[in-house]
């Protein structure tokens, strides 16, 4: 009997090992997989960032993570970025339901709007990173730089709201970049508002008490709508 037990546990482990063989090494879903962004959550953004990269992004299944988020969300992190359409956090950074809290806005500049949803994510949710993210060649820093339009705005229109937002950094990058056009300003202009918006979400007393409790940490970045990277500043 004990023979017979011995044998059939050397056919089981060889079909498993036939197994991996053929079918490769079996991955959990994602939303199944032990996270590691309590610990570390932008080193698991990075991670996400290579792999969007490379072209390599994870296998999800909607249909799980669904079920399991029905009764409520606790997103790691939230990302404040530009509406531009070339950047969904989700996809730059492979991450699917659940995971990021998004607040977006042209030029991802902090009004009262987004800061109130900045400090919902933090203190109700949990989210214990904000990042600031902006992108290269952005239509809002342009604007604030004076880089003139192909197309001149309508009347009656709202966008100078966002680029009044801007103009600080536009100020800042010329101070620190004397004697360069407007188009060349862009680039130190497009960090410079990372920056600002960073310090006008610290402004928040409730997002203040979060990072003195050692809560919430802020960073800024921008991605490179060329190669895909997001470099944090």
């Amino acid at each position: 009997m004990k023979r017979n037990k011995g044998r059939f546990m050397t056919s089981v482990h060889c079909l498993g090992v036939a197994l991996l063989l053929v079918l490769g090494p079996l991955s959990l879903p994602a939303s199944s997989q032990k996270p590691s962004a309590a610990k570390d959550p932008i080193g698991r953004l990075r991670s996400g960032n290579a792999r969007f990269m490379k072209d390599k992004r994870r296998n999800v299944s909607y249909a799980l993570e669904r079920s399991t988020l029905i009764t409520g969300q606790k997103p790691y992190a939230t990302v404040l970025s530009c509406a531009d359409s070339r950047i969904p956090p989700e996809i730059v950074f492979d991450e699917s339901l659940g995971k990021l809290f998004v607040v977006r806005a042209a030029g991802n500049v902090v009004d009262p709007v987004g800061l109130g949803s900045i400090e919902y994510s933090a203190y109700y949710l949990g989210s214990q990173l904000l990042l600031v993210l902006g992108h290269d060649s952005c239509g809002a820093v342009e604007a604030a730089c004076g880089v003139e339009s192909t197309r001149p705005p309508p009347d009656g229109h709202s966008m100078g709201a966002f680029v009044e937002l801007i103009k600080d950094a536009v100020e800042t990058a010329r101070r620190a970049h004397p004697g360069i056009g407007p188009k060349e300003l862009v680039p130190f202009a497009v960090e410079e508002n990372v920056r600002l918006q960073l310090e006008n979400v610290k402004k928040s007393p409730v997002i203040r008490d979060l990072i003195k409790a050692n809560k919430l940490t802020l960073k800024g970045a921008v991605y490179r709508l060329k190669s895909g990277k997001v470099d944090l500043l």
